[in-house]
């Protein structure tokens, strides 16, 4: 699967049929064509082959490999060019309406003629052209040919200046339709701005710039002050202040030291560090981040297909009802004139443009997922973003999502001829080759000398906990269920927290309670929750009944479950999503490391604190990268903006031509309001679509 950029590609539509059209190439697995983004998403094994069908069916859009300069990818939309051209058609126009009947001092005076078809191909000559070359090539029905045989009708039955002016506000729309295209499309330039162009590299003691690309895992490279970070790494020497917001919308710098973690794409604000590369770049969060919004768009919403097979039908059904409106009434009915039934069917083909939606449509989902990436919040589609505002159910795992997952010791409860060392350090032991947050903390706590030559086995339990054979004793730790199955006598079963229990040589030696604090926007979180219809709330954990209690009545969740392993989760969300609503989406979020599966099998994924989790990024369908409980809500107030903001258009468009066609059937309305019927409405629909760009301030 490949990314390509799209040159000169200047409509909705074109961009509808040339995804219809590589569609049907054989050989072509996936495509999809992004036109807010110019982009064209394709899997195949012929790219020649969809070049030379891209050039069939327009013919002045050209493929370009996205690894070019960036500079030869873009299109150049002038503003002030297009500015100027407009300016001086209107001004024309004006004139010419102003001295019509000086031009006009004969019936069909020739000055007057030459004077509107002048203005007329100045405005629509490519429109013309387009239309023509489409016809050509079978490709009838579109908005240039309503255009075309509207405004050409008009001429016909000597409607000049209304013919003319249909002309000049359709350039007028076009270009406001390219200016927020444009706008679109630099904000996500700018978000893509955030790529490092260079990384400064310790070769044979000397610092050398060169392309990150060229960096290996293992190299040394100097951050200096006010430069980006080019590769995720750790910190070897120096400590700084670093600007997260391009990767997690966080305003507030975050301090970093040796030994500690930075990414790709944040910022070293003060002081210089070295570090050691850790990640390739084309692995790293930042590349996975960029080529996620730049390809979001490529999973379209339900919302967006259908108004792109609705155009498909309605433009030819539009064709045939105009030419039944000017020719059944002459026929059927005595006295009536064709030229009036004409100049109606005009009306109606001019209003009946389907600009407004396939335009403003994509438009409003492409702002949506930007304004969310801007938060912070990654959204891999705009299907997920129609999936967000029918969530009813959101299920959490606990650890890392709910809580901070910084577990700490604080509590040892030795057991009858044991102390709190003897019992620390046996747990050290058994837990010293586990990466899991718990058994770090043992480590930690321990902070002595492990001897790895004294471990000579250990194996894990799964869902209960580790046995390890360490100087020929057998040390065990793990939950309650562990010491019911190795037959170890102890006191107590039932113990509030999360504990590790130990035993050696099948005799109780104590237990370990371990600590974790709740993340401080979690009751937030769960109420905003509740305020946006989410009906029910579960936590899933693999701690004991009694911690999981007390972090559910905590934060008023509805529901938990514990001593969950990793296949009860999914098989959870198996069941919810058997018993759920047709429009009653579940989701789930985690912490994206060890909650894959349950990630995947969700109605919406959504990974949390996902900062270099490269199963974050690849398996949920919405990434927050500021580890905050808060952009949960965040997520759904955004996705249900967005559909508003679409379903306004879609409404207020379809109303409005419907008013509009039925205004021109029985002769109310005139040429000059089917202008606005048509541009009037993808204007407005064009700019409420620009709305969603900025609804992130409004949350």
């Amino acid at each position: 699967m490949k990314n390509y950029k799209l040159k000169n590609m200047s409509c909705a539509s074109c961009a509808a049929k040339i995804e219809d059209g590589v569609a049907k190439l054989e050989g072509v697995k996936f495509v999809s064509v992004n036109f807010a983004a110019s982009t064209i998403k394709i899997e195949t094994d012929n790219i020649e082959k969809v070049k030379k069908k891209i050039k069939q069916i327009e013919p002045d859009v050209e493929i370009v490999d996205e690894t070019l300069n960036r500079e030869e990818t873009e299109d150049k939309f002038s503003i002030k060019k297009e500015l100027f051209k407009i300016t001086v058609i209107i001004a024309l126009l004006i004139v010419a309406i102003i001295y019509k009947d000086s031009l006009h001092n004969t019936t069909y005076s020739i000055a007057e003629y030459i004077v509107f078809i002048s203005i007329y191909l100045l405005s629509g000559w490519n429109v013309l052209k387009t239309a023509g070359r489409n016809i050509i090539r079978g490709q009838v029905f579109n908005e240039q040919f309503l255009m075309s045989i509207a405004t050409l009708g008009a001429f016909a039955i000597h409607e000049m200046p209304e013919a003319v002016a249909v002309m000049v506000f359709f350039n007028v729309g076009e270009f406001f339709q390219n200016l927020a295209v444009h706008r679109s499309r630099r904000s996500i330039k700018s978000l893509l701005e955030i790529r490092p162009d260079s990384a400064n590299v310790f070769i044979n003691g000397e610092v050398k710039e060169v392309s990150p690309d060229e960096v290996n895992v293992g190299d040394k490279i100097l951050i200096k002050p006010g430069e980006k970070i080019p590769l995720d790494g750790d910190v070897l020497e120096g400590k700084s202040m670093v600007d997260t917001s391009a990767l997690t919308g966080e305003s507030v710098p975050r301090h970093v030291k040796k030994g500690e973690p930075v990414m790709a794409g944040m910022i070293n604000k003060s002081g210089t560090l070295t570090v050691i590369v850790k990640k390739l770049f084309g692995e790293s969060s930042i590349s996975k981040i960029l080529d996620l919004v730049e390809n979001a768009t490529s999973k379209k919403s339900k919302t967006e297909k259908f108004i792109t097979k609705f155009a498909r039908y309605y433009t030819p059904a539009v064709v045939i009802g105009a030419i039944l409106v000017a020719v059944l009434p002459p026929l059927l009915f005595e006295g009536q004139l064709f030229s009036v039934w004409i100049y109606r069917a005009l009306i109606m083909l001019v209003v009946s443009c389907p600009c407004a939606l396939v335009i403003s449509i994509p438009l409003g989902y492409f702002g949506g997922i930007g304004g969310a990436s801007h938060k912070g919040i990654l959204v891999k589609g705009s299907n997920y973003l129609d999936t967000l505002t029918e969530i009813k159910e959101v299920v959490f795992d606990k650890t890392g999502t709910l809580t901070k997952g910084e577990f700490k010791v604080s509590e040892i409860i030795p057991n009858n001829n044991f102390n709190k060392d003897e019992v620390l350090e046996l747990a050290a032991y058994a837990e010293s080759n586990s990466n899991h947050p718990i058994a770090q903390s043992i480590i930690e706590a321990y902070n002595g000398n492990i001897k790895q030559q004294e471990i000579v086995k250990v194996s894990e339990i799964a869902g209960q906990g580790i046995e390890a054979r360490v100087d020929g004793r057998i040390i065990i730790a793990g939950n309650d269920k562990l010491l019911h199955n190795k037959n170890i006598t102890h006191d107590k079963c039932n113990i509030e927290g999360t504990v590790v229990h130990i035993a050696v040589d099948n005799k109780y030696a104590g237990y370990i309670v371990i600590s974790d604090s709740i993340k401080e926007d979690s009751v937030t979180a769960i109420k905003d929750l509740k305020k946006l219809g989410v009906k029910k709330t579960i936590m899933l954990t693999g701690d004991n009944s009694f911690a999981a209690k007390k972090i559910a009545d905590s934060l008023n969740i509805d529901e938990f479950y514990a001593e969950l392993l990793p296949e009860d989760k999914v098989k959870y969300i198996e069941k919810s999503l058997s018993q759920a609503g047709k429009n009653e989406k579940i989701a789930f979020v985690g912490d994206g490391i060890n909650d894959a599966p349950v990630l995947a099998r969700a109605d919406v994924g959504i990974a949390m604190g996902a900062l270099g989790s490269d199963a974050a990024v690849e398996t949920a369908d919405v990434v927050l990268m500021n580890d905050t409980l808060a952009s949960v809500p965040m997520a759904i107030r955004i996705a249900k903006k967005t559909r508003k903001i679409v379903w306004q258009n879609i409404i207020f468009a379809l109303v409005v031509k419907l008013l509009f066609i039925i205004l021109a059937a029985f002769g109310i309305a005139t040429m000059w309001e089917a202008v606005f019927g048509d541009m009037g409405v993808a204007l407005i629909a064009i700019f409420n679509a620009m709305r969603v760009r900025n609804i992130q301030n409004n949350l």
